[in-house]
C-alpha cells in the first residue's frame, strides 16, 4: 500500500476525472490511471466506474472512500503531533531522499555536515520520488534531496521552492566483468549473444531517463527483470543475471575492485544531478546552516 494511492482516490473522488486529478496530482494521466488500478488491486475490488463521465465510484468505492480519508487524515495529525512533540529545544531537521540516494550519498554527507554541527539532529525518510516530493509539498520535511535530469519533468513546482545542485551522477550501463567477458556483452554491438537486461519500471524516474538515453537505439538484449529499485536490481547485476544502467554512486567502490564493468560508450551514459529543494523561507538557524552546508 502507497500512502499515494489513497490521496490519488480522494482527489479523483472529488474531481470526478482523471484528467483533472491527475493534474492536481501533479503526475501524468497515465501513471495517475496506474496507482488507481494498483489500490483497486490492493482492495481486491473495482473502485471507479470508469464507463461514465463524470467518472462515478462504485459501490465498493463508495464505502472505502471513507475509510481512505480517515487513514490520510490519522496519518497526517500523528505526524504532525509527533512532530510537535519532537520539536523541543532542538528539533530534528527532516529529509526526504531516493532511497538510493540516501544510502550511497547522503547518509555519508550528513555526517560530514555533523562534523561541523555536533549537536545535529536528522531524520531521513527514503521513499519513492512521489512520495518524497509530497512530503516537501506537504511541508512533513525540510529538504527533498532527488535526482534531476533535463529530459524527465519534475513533480514538483520548483519555482514554488529554492533548488541546490549538489552533485553530478552518472548512470552507467554496467554487467559483472567476469560475465560480460565470457560472454561478450557489449551494447556497441548489435550481433553476438542477446544481452539480459535487469531494467527499471518505465514510470520511475530512472526508468524515464533511460528509455530518453537509449531514444531508438538499436539493442540486442532481453529484459528479463523489473524492478523500480536500484538496491535490488544491483543485487542481481552482482550475481551476474544481466546489465543494468547505475548510478555511479551505487557502485563506486565495486568499479574500483573491478567487479562491474560499462558495456557501453559515452553515448549510452546519462548524467544525472543530484539536488535539494526546500522552502528555505521557513527556516531556522540550524536548518539554513545545514542548507548551506549540504
Amino acid at each position: 500500500m502507497d500512502l499515494n494511492w489513497l490521496r490519488d482516490f480522494e482527489c479523483l473522488a472529488r474531481t470526478k476525472n482523471f484528467t483533472r486529478a491527475a493534474d492536481e496530482r501533479n503526475i501524468t494521466q497515465s501513471a495517475f490511471s496506474r496507482r488507481i488500478k494498483a489500490l483497486e488491486s490492493w482492495v481486491g475490488m473495482p473502485l471507479v466506474n470508469r464507463a461514465t463521465y463524470p467518472v462515478e465510484l462504485t459501490a465498493s468505492g463508495m464505502q472505502f472512500l471513507p475509510v481512505a480519508q480517515a487513514a490520510s487524515t490519522q496519518l497526517a495529525e500523528a505526524r504532525q503531533n509527533l512532530r510537535d512533540v519532537d520539536r523541543g529545544d532542538r528539533r530534528f531537521i527532516r529529509f526526504s531522499v531516493l532511497h538510493t540516494i540516501s544510502v550511497n550519498y547522503l547518509a555519508s554527507r550528513i555526517e560530514e555536515v555533523q562534523d561541523v554541527i555536533p549537536d545535529l539532529r536528522t531524520r531521513v525518510v527514503s521513499d519513492s520520488l512521489s512520495t518524497c516530493c509530497d512530503l516537501l509539498v506537504e511541508g512533513a520535511v525540510d529538504i527533498l534531496v532527488c535526482y534531476a535530469h533535463p529530459t524527465v519533468s519534475p513533480l514538483i513546482d520548483e519555482r514554488a521552492f529554492e533548488r541546490k545542485d549538489l552533485i553530478v551522477d552518472r548512470l552507467i550501463p554496467v554487467a559483472s566483468t567476469r560475465h560480460a567477458g565470457a560472454n561478450g556483452w557489449t551494447l556497441t554491438s548489435s550481433t553476438g549473444p542477446t544481452i539480459p537486461y535487469l531494467a527499471y519500471e518505465p514510470s520511475s524516474f530512472l526508468g524515464m531517463v533511460v528509455d530518453q538515453t537509449i531514444d531508438g537505439k538499436s539493442m540486442n538484449t532481453e529484459v528479463i527483470y523489473v524492478d523500480a529499485l536500484v538496491e535490488a536490481i544491483k543485487r542481481r547485476l552482482l550475481a551476474g543475471r544481466g546489465f543494468a544502467w547505475m548510478p555511479k554512486t551505487a557502485i563506486a567502490a565495486e568499479l574500483e575492485a573491478g567487479l562491474v564493468t560499462p558495456i557501453g560508450d559515452e553515448s549510452w551514459i546519462a548524467d544525472l544531478t543530484i539536488s535539494a529543494f526546500a522552502n528555505t523561507d521557513g527556516f531556522d538557524d540550524t536548518a539554513r546552516q545545514v542548507w548551506d552546508l549540504l
